[in-house]
């Protein structure tokens, strides 16, 4: 066996209530019932895939080392201090040892009261087997958890007598037991059985422990809560020495000792634990705020993260920077993002990582990749303000991106970049959620320190992950609250309304109904004041926003939106191709204060200097029908570059591209416009740059999923039927050829095949038979069959749970089932 969970005991007592005690963890598995099976592979999702063909193999599966450490990193402290003990009692353990390990010879009622569910837990995992009298925790889990120089225990514990003094000679064990004043024996076996029960009887342990110096005494003190192990020189000092000479430490090399685990326990009276932790540590509200002002915070917030994501994504409308060879976003473009966004870099990797989780934002495919939005930002921005908050949050709730890491190196010490590969841990999403589901568990506002938080979840899973494991857990639940916060799930450290609502229900239905009226109504209008400023005082209806974006450049965001007109903004309007004339009308109906004389001069000026000169592809050429400005131009140093060359009164030529030139010259303060090959004006439209359709990366899983009730079902269905085919009990006929040594199916002939299965169709009852399909698979089954004709049997299969088609030619051999 693989894990040697199937090997069968030398002597197994009764049960109390008569039945035979299990010999094996496939047959505890076999005796429970089918919620039982489907608690196991709901705990352990691992254990399906794919499905076992019967109990056994299902238990040889559940002792593998892989799907023990998964268990192992998913128990809570106290199951796992309960493995732990588990792991230094003898084996098996009457639950009263157990009990005795966990509480200590004092007693603690605590931990009497919890230690049955954390039994319970152990053992519907499948990690601990047998009855109360015979607890059994299985070999892989107990080569883990047991104490070992290479890897010591959480317990601190040590060797027992026996492991420590293997190695001794036998005269050695003689002469420390005529030192601790025990007769001899004659062999090292009763010698240390004499020794180990000396060492647990506390009576004895005492009076031996009164004789101990009080340096000696010291020495115990520093090994008795681990580690138990101590360098000693070539010439031990005297308290050393004396518990060397009486067992109280026994040599495990030339130059160490340990302290026997038996020893150990007599000191700490009795517990394997320093501090056993039955209960989780109380998550206590340390702020309490109304809930209105939790939930009106966070609608603030929630608000100011949809501008801040339609924002960067309008920045990049036309193509936003390169995508690096390796993948993502390079370090300066990701500063030129957080500078353009106004916020650090940390929020900037957040908000990109989260556009990119929603599919809003991908790279384009092109030769020359780089990052724009996708169609469906278009498709996003069309929804109410809350669908689309709610659309967010949910990818941030589900997503295994974890932004947090930018800036960290991976294992090979490669620096990790924003949008690249190796940012999924997926542990994210249940760290996430469950830092939510803490939050919830408060009363409406209350908002609990993040420490108590912290503690809490490293209570729950103090294995996760080993070390490194633990402490990216509490990193991902610190960057949980503050994204949280930022997302507007959280207001003031406390859950909002709609944070419970998007916990409850991932749609987001409940919890957009809840956000939408906290958020502000678009406005179809705007400020417009005489320092070339508008203010929008509340979010502008889209077609106002896509327009006003065109014709003014965004200076701040927040509560009020401050937009500003400059040369550049109005002659990119003018570019779009509007008239200086739709310009005054469109600020004349959107806004609220008269158009200032300054903003109308601006357009006017603009407007009367913008296509007086014209650009084409010579490589490119500049017309004009005032030579005396083409002069100009060309005198001015700064258009040296340009490569240019006057090739008639109106016309200069020149080596720079089309577009090169018109932000050449727009630098220089003139106010060219682009035109066709057949020399109309060339009207750049404010059409957004999109990639290809993108589907949303998908979560990268932490482990398989835990299986659905109807997956569960099938499963233990097929289990049981598998299981019924491997043990059932069958009658052989007495032609038949017995079972060879090495496990292959007996056999039949055709014509005892033949009666057989027609005997059982007519009698409607169940056959055992050995079968080899097409592939060469051979395989064990109980089918009742319901029809034979045509060299075909067809019959009710049990182990598959269907009806199904068997040739004759393919059944090796065929039985009877017995009558029991």
């Amino acid at each position: 066996m693989a894990t040697g969970e199937t090997e069968r005991e030398a002597h197994v007592p009764e049960e109390q209530d008569g039945t035979a005690a299990p010999r094996t963890l496939a047959e505890a598995l076999r005796a429970r019932g089918d919620e039982g099976i489907a608690a196991l592979l709901r705990a352990r999702p691992d254990l399906l895939a794919p499905v076992p063909t019967d109990l056994t193999q299902l238990a040889t599966r559940a002792g593998t080392r892989a799907s023990v450490v998964r268990a192992l990193e998913r128990l809570d402290r106290f199951a796992l201090q309960t493995a732990e003990a588990l792991a230094v009692a003898p084996d098996p353990a009457p639950y009263p040892a157990l009990l005795a390990l966990m509480a200590g010879d004092a007693g603690d009622a605590a931990v009497a009261e919890a230690l049955p569910g954390a039994v319970a837990v152990l053992r519907e995992q499948a990690l601990v087997w047998g009855g109360d009298d015979r607890l059994r925790l299985v070999r892989t889990a107990r080569e883990l958890l047991a104490p070992s120089p290479q890897h010591p225990s959480p317990t601190g514990l040590g060797p027992t007598v026996a492991e420590a003094t293997a190695g001794m000679s036998p005269g050695r064990v003689q002469e420390i037991l005529q030192a601790v004043g025990l007769p001899s024996t004659h062999d090292p076996v009763s010698a240390v059985a004499a020794l180990t029960g000396l060492f647990t009887d506390r009576t004895r342990m005492d009076a031996l422990l009164d004789q101990a110096p009080a340096d000696a005494l010291g020495v115990l003190d520093r090994l008795v809560w681990g580690p138990p192990y101590g360098e000693v020189g070539a010439v031990p000092a005297p308290p050393v020495r004396w518990l060397r000479d009486r067992g109280l430490l026994l040599p495990v090399s030339a130059r160490t000792v340990a302290l026997p685990r038996e020893v150990a326990l007599h000191l700490r009276a009795g517990r394997a634990h320093r501090v056993p932790e039955p209960a989780p540590p109380t998550v206590e509200p340390a702020r309490e705020y109304r809930p209105q002002v939790v939930d009106g915070t966070a609608a603030g917030q929630a608000y100011t993260a949809l501008a801040t994501a339609e924002e960067l994504l309008k920045k990049w409308d036309q193509g936003g920077p390169p995508v690096l060879r390796a993948g993502g976003l390079s370090v300066r473009d990701l500063k030129r993002t957080a500078t353009a966004l106004d916020v650090p870099e940390p929020v900037a990797a957040f908000w990109l990582e989260l556009l990119y989780g929603a599919g809003l934002l991908a790279p384009d495919g092109e030769a020359g990749e780089r990052y724009a939005p996708t169609p469906a930002y278009d498709a996003w921005l069309e929804l109410p303000a809350a669908r689309r908050w709610a659309r967010l949050a949910g990818t941030w709730l589900a997503s295994t991106r974890t932004p947090g890491l930018v800036g960290g190196q991976d294992a090979k010490g490669r620096t990790l970049s924003v949008l690249g590969p190796d940012l999924d841990r997926g542990a994210a999403p249940e760290v996430r959620r469950r830092v939510l589901e803490l939050l919830a568990a408060l009363p409406p506002g209350g908002a609990a320190e993040p420490d108590v938080l912290l503690a809490r979840l490293r209570w729950e899973r103090p294995l996760r992950g080993g070390a490194a494991g633990a402490d990216l857990r509490a990193r991902l639940a610190v960057w949980a609250l503050s994204e949280a916060e930022t997302l507007g799930v959280t207001g003031r450290g406390a859950l909002s309304g709609h944070g419970r609502a998007l916990l409850d229900d991932p749609d987001g239905e409940a919890a957009v109904a809840l956000l939408a009226p906290l958020l502000p109504e678009p406005v179809d209008h705007v400020l417009l004041q005489a320092d070339l400023t508008a203010v929008a005082p509340g979010p502008l209806r889209r077609a106002l926003a896509d327009a006003l974006s065109v014709l003014a450049d965004v200076e701040s965001t927040g509560g009020a939106t401050v937009y500003r007109f400059t040369p550049g903004s109005v002659r990119r309007a003018l570019d779009a191709g509007r008239t200086a004339a739709e310009l005054h009308a469109f600020l004349a109906e959107h806004s609220r204060t008269p158009v200032p004389q300054p903003l109308a001069y601006l357009i006017d000026d603009v407007a009367r200097r913008h296509g007086h000169l014209r650009v084409g592809a010579a490589s490119s050429y500049v017309r004009c029908d005032d030579d005396a400005v083409l002069g100009e131009i060309l005198a001015d140093k700064r258009s040296a570059s340009f490569g240019l060359r006057r090739l008639a009164p109106t016309v200069l030529a020149s080596k720079a591209a089309p577009a090169v030139l018109l932000d050449g010259l727009r630098s220089m303060g003139f106010a060219p416009a682009a035109e066709s090959a057949q020399g109309d004006v060339l009207v750049t439209r404010a059409d957004a740059y999109r990639t290809g359709p993108r589907t949303a990366p998908a979560p990268v899983p932490d482990g398989p999923p835990v299986p659905d009730a109807t997956l569960l079902g099938a499963a233990v269905r097929a289990i049981r039927a598998g299981d019924l085919a491997a043990t059932v009990t069958r009658k052989e006929p007495e032609t038949a050829t017995t079972a060879r040594a090495d496990g292959t199916l007996p056999r039949t002939s055709a014509a005892e095949t033949l009666a057989t299965v027609q005997a059982a169709a007519l009698t409607n009852s169940a056959v055992w038979i050995g079968y080899v399909n097409a592939e060469g698979a051979a395989s064990q089954r109980v089918i009742a069959p319901v029809r034979v004709e045509g060299g075909f049997v067809t019959a009710y299969d049990h182990t598959a749970d269907e009806v199904r088609t068997y040739a004759l030619h393919r059944i090796t051999g065929v039985a009877e089932l017995a009558d029991e």
